[in-house]
């Protein structure tokens, strides 16, 4: 399996770990019974840590299908490379950064480790172009 592959691989292990986080932190919060029922009242937005894990996953489903979408078609097509090799890195990194920022809620740091995950993409996807 190549580098890329292997990178993009532990991105979809951080995915689920941060959709699995979220919804304990939810789960706290809203409790059991909330999370085994059918949810068809709505519901007070998250606090604190909770809401922070929340919206940091839900931003994390937002960038991901672009992410394994460059990837894939950078291994398709055989056009990997340095720019790939830093791309899945950077994003990666950053998104593993970012996810305690994000639970801290340190602003403006949250937002620099956004964009340098956001630039591994753009790297990938330069590596297609």
């Amino acid at each position: 399996m190549s580098f890329e592959l292997r990178m993009l691989t532990w991105s979809v292990v951080l995915g689920l770990f941060q959709v699995i986080l979220a919804a304990q932190f939810s789960t706290l919060q809203r409790g059991v019974s909330w999370n085994i029922g059918p949810r068809d009242e709505p519901v007070q937005p998250l606090k604190g840590v909770g809401g922070r894990l929340e919206r940091a996953s839900r931003n994390f489903l937002e960038t991901f299908p672009f992410f394994a979408a460059a990837v894939l078609i950078a291994e398709a097509t055989d056009r990997t490379g340095v720019l790939t090799w830093w791309g899945v890195q950077l994003y990666f990194w950053g998104r593993v950064v970012y996810l305690p920022i994000y639970a801290l809620g340190v602003p403006g740091v949250r937002s620099a480790v956004w964009l340098i995950a956001t630039f591994g993409l753009v790297l990938v996807l330069a590596a297609l172009i």
